[in-house]
């Protein structure tokens, strides 16, 4: 998390613990995405990850956690708390 933040990459990530480090701490930063489904497979959820990833540019550049579900993809800004979500089908 701190090479992440330091060098202003993003993480994305399976493992749910990363989610709960930014709560915990609250944290402004790195950004994560966090895929929080069973079927981690390209084919299966490939094209919400990328239209979620594109969709939150500018949020994940400024501080974010987006998560991805079977359907759908939501963002909280850092550090979470903070009261900014949004969410899209």
């Amino acid at each position: 998390m701190a090479w992440a933040r330091e060098t202003g990459h993003v993480v994305f990530t399976h493992d749910l613990d990363f989610g709960t480090l930014l709560a915990l701490t609250r944290a402004s930063g790195p950004s994560v995405v966090q895929v929080r489904t069973h079927d981690v497979w390209p084919d299966r959820i490939g094209s919400l990850v990328t239209t979620v990833i594109r969709t939150y540019q500018s949020q994940l550049q400024e501080g974010a956690m987006v998560t991805v579900d079977e359907s759908r993809g939501k963002v909280r800004i850092l550090p979470i708390g903070s009261g900014s979500r949004g969410e899209i089908p």
